[in-house]
């Protein structure tokens, strides 16, 4: 990795987005409207076709779908795992999707630690990290 940090793959972004039908964890999804995570699980799943997997503490069933504590309670694969953590917190979510066999990481919109993205990429995972789907989406 270079000294700028981690740069977005525009072609990869895109697959995730392309890929209907994923399934995406969205870590920090509560049933709380007033919250970004809110408004991106129903566009991910409205709009791009994603199935969604709220977790969350609460473990809310959010826009249909049950919730789950944490990542480790999911039954099945996921695809994507969608942060919306503090930065702070990013790095221990990354290690457990990595646990998980996650495909991918996507670090929302000013989540950023590039220590965790590394060792998602070492360890085979696709990493957006900073930016949002429906962001990228749009484009």
């Amino acid at each position: 990795m270079s000294g700028i940090g981690h740069i977005n793959d525009p072609q990869q972004v895109r697959a995730l987005l392309d890929a209907r039908g994923s399934r995406w964890a969205v870590v920090g999804l509560s049933s709380n409207a007033a919250r970004t995570a809110y408004g991106i699980a129903a566009y991910l799943q409205n709009t791009l076709g994603m199935e969604i997997v709220p977790v969350h503490p609460r473990a809310d069933t959010v826009h249909g779908a049950t919730g789950y504590p944490r990542l480790s309670a999911i039954e099945g694969k996921i695809d994507v795992v969608d942060i919306f953590v503090n930065s702070n917190l990013a790095g221990a979510v990354v290690d457990e999707a990595i646990a998980i066999g996650a495909k991918a990481v996507w670090l929302q919109l000013g989540v950023v630690d590039e220590s965790a993205a590394q060792r998602a990429q070492e360890a085979g995972l696709v990493v957006v990290m900073d930016t949002c789907p429906a962001i990228e989406g749009a484009r």
